[in-house]
Formats: C-alpha cells, structure tokens, sequence
C-alpha cells in the first residue's frame, strides 16, 4: 500500500531520501493551503463582520428596488405593460418616499395585462417593495433621518 515506506526500509541513503520525499509532500501541502487562504482571505475580510443596520438594510433594498423597476422597463418580455408605469427612484432619505412606493405598489397590483401582471418578476417586485414600505413604516421608524417635503406639491 505505502510504497514509500518500503522504499524507506534499509539503506541510509534510501532513509535520507525518503525524509526529503516527506518534507516535499509537506511543503505541497503546505504551499496548498497558503494559496487558498490567500485566495479566500479577501473574502473573508470584505465581509461585515456586524450585523447589518436597519438603515442599511433599507439603504441596499432601496437600490436594488430601483434597478430592478428599471430593468423590467427594459425586459422585452415586461417592457410594454410597464412602460406606463412611472420611473422608481427610491430616496430613503426623502419623507415623500412613503407616498411614492404606496403609490407604485397600487400601479403594480393594478395591473390588468395579464401576461405582465402575473409574471414572476413584477410580482416579486410589488412584493419586495411592500416589505420594504414594512419595514420602513413599522421596524426601523426612528433609524431613518427624513427631509421633509410637500409631497402632494411634488406631485404637482
């Protein structure tokens, strides 16, 4: 089975390059191991190690919320029946924010065309959206730092 270690039994020169034989095996597994800890060593480091904020939360479901609303503007298969629908830009710091995701959530459960209406995609984004209109309204109320507008005059 180990060949090797019978290779090993009897001469002193066979024993000498059978040490070496072991210190090259260590050496590649060694030199192994340094690679992939290099290699996952970014990884481990770009990861936050705390828990995301509600803040954040909001912050990086606002982004994604807006460029997901944009490419399904831009979806062939999506794109006419919502190219009626307004364009979504999710501000979280902006009091008018609220008014305009209840607002879109209504245009997107309104949807008649049903081959848009009852895509997956659409769907998921009218869902995605009212949990983040949850969880500004209701968990992180007092994390988030408004400017306050007139949003009816905005609207104008």
């Amino acid at each position: 089975m180990h060949t090797w270690l019978h290779v090993c039994i009897g001469d002193t020169n066979k024993q000498r390059l059978c040490q070496y034989n072991r210190c090259q095996r260590v050496m590649a597994i060694f030199n192994h191991l340094l690679l992939v800890s290099l290699l996952l060593s970014p990884l481990v480091l770009s990861y936050p190690f705390y828990p995301p904020t509600c803040y954040t939360k909001v912050l990086s479901m606002a982004r994604e919320l807006t460029q997901w609303a944009a490419d399904l503007k831009r979806d062939p298969e999506t794109g006419f029946c919502m190219a009626h629908m307004p364009d979504l830009y999710l501000d979280v710091h902006n009091a008018c924010v609220m008014y305009k995701m209840r607002t879109y959530i209504s245009l997107v459960e309104g949807l008649r065309q049903r081959r848009c209406a009852y895509t997956r995609d659409v769907r998921k984004l009218g869902v995605t959206l009212r949990q983040l209109f949850i969880i500004m309204a209701e968990k992180c109320h007092g994390d988030l730092v408004f400017t306050i507008y007139d949003c009816a005059a905005l609207e104008r």
